[in-house]
């Protein structure tokens, strides 16, 4: 796939770590939404009789994912998949990105990644090799810093 791409604030991470990043968090997510979104809906159903229409169970998964993804990010730039594969979100100046990117990030992923992932393909014709959703949101990942 790709290897590490040098640039003026160090080695940016290959595809290839990036990717299995992405599938190791989808594991994770996984207990997430069965904590945060399965139990309560079960909950609620199996109490009130009630089951909510799409939308608004479409609205719960997307408010408990920007939580888990803004809160990690916002606090030392790695999510807990991130932290496994040693790499970190930041700037392309290599600071830590503010809050208004970091929702940006979050919104711009969604479309990046459920339209046929045509976000992440993009990093294949990148000259970083950056997800489509970085580039927009003037992010980047990056190896951690110690």
């Amino acid at each position: 796939m790709s290897a590490p791409v040098a640039t003026s604030s160090g080695q940016l991470p290959g595809l290839r770590r990036r990717i299995a990043s992405m599938a190791y968090e989808g594991l994770l997510l996984i207990g997430v939404l069965s904590v945060t979104f399965m139990l309560p809906h079960l909950a609620i159903g199996m109490a009130f009789g009630i089951i909510f229409p799409g939308w608004v169970l479409i609205t719960h998964v997307f408010v408990v994912l920007s939580a888990y993804f803004i809160w990690y990010w916002h606090h030392g730039g790695q999510t807990l998949a991130m932290q496994t594969w040693k790499i970190q979100l930041s700037t392309p100046g290599g600071e830590q990105p503010p809050l208004a990117r970091l929702v940006l990030r979050y919104v711009l992923a969604w479309p990046s990644i459920v339209y046929f992932g045509v976000g992440v393909l993009w990093a294949l014709f990148d000259r970083d090799h950056q997800f489509l959703h970085d580039r927009l949101a003037g992010t980047r990942i990056v190896f951690k810093r110690d």
